[in-house]
């Protein structure tokens, strides 16, 4: 930041740390050799469309930036032959590599909607699916991504899903554990976050564990 900066008291942004995406690997094998969780296989990257441009434009420039069909009819009709949107391959258990569609939830927030049962492919994709869109002037407009997270089979039978959300401009992630309508396991999400504290870079500010009630991620 310059001395004119500095003067007329402009700040400029924090570049957001990607690579914090890199932890969530080992951060999954705690999980599952502490509690039996795992991921789900399913991620989701939430955006604010950009005020004064239609819904249907913006669906076209991201689908034409990552390469995804608009119609999501047509990136299933893409999975089931083989060759769907986003990568290629397939992946074992239930979620399929390679399948990227949008969604809208009930607040108006945009979503990227990723399937990849194989946890650093899945990470692999968030990250290059935000780089992308970072570098492409979409920044402003990321909020976070959110992966999905299951009991295993090795589970205890109390435990419950709940999701990791990382903060796209803090760099940090938060458990977020939604029960019933708009309610939250307060005291789970303070488990993840002793059990997870030295694998992630969980976000100190519990302000900032914003709940994401409706998101489309499973």
């Amino acid at each position: 930041m310059g001395l004119l900066d500095t003067l007329l008291g402009r700040t400029k942004p924090v570049r957001p740390n990607l690579d914090s995406l890199f932890a969530l690997p080992s951060a999954a094998v705690t999980l599952q050799s502490a509690a039996g969780l795992v991921l789900s296989g399913r991620a989701g990257v939430c955006w604010m469309p950009p005020a004064g441009q239609s819904a249907a434009d913006v669906q076209k420039e991201i689908s034409q930036l990552l390469d995804i069909p608009d119609d999501p009819t047509a990136a299933g009709q893409a999975t089931a032959e083989g060759t769907s949107p986003g990568g290629s391959g397939g992946a074992g258990g239930g979620a399929k590599a390679g399948l990227l569609t949008q969604a809208e939830d009930a607040f108006g927030y945009r979503w990227l909607l990723l399937d990849d049962s194989d946890v650093e492919d899945l990470v692999n994709r968030v990250h290059l699916v935000n780089s992308l869109l970072a570098e492409n002037g979409w920044g402003p407009q990321l909020l976070c991504s959110v992966f999905g997270v299951v009991p295993g089979g090795d589970a205890d039978t109390t435990a419950r899903p709940f999701y990791l959300v990382y903060l796209f401009k803090r760099g940090t992630f938060y458990p977020f554990a939604p029960v019933g309508k708009e309610r939250r396991d307060n005291e789970l999400e303070l488990r993840v976050r002793s059990l997870l504290g030295s694998d992630l870079p969980v976000e100190p500010d519990l302000t900032r564990w914003f709940p994401l009630w409706d998101l489309p991620v499973r």
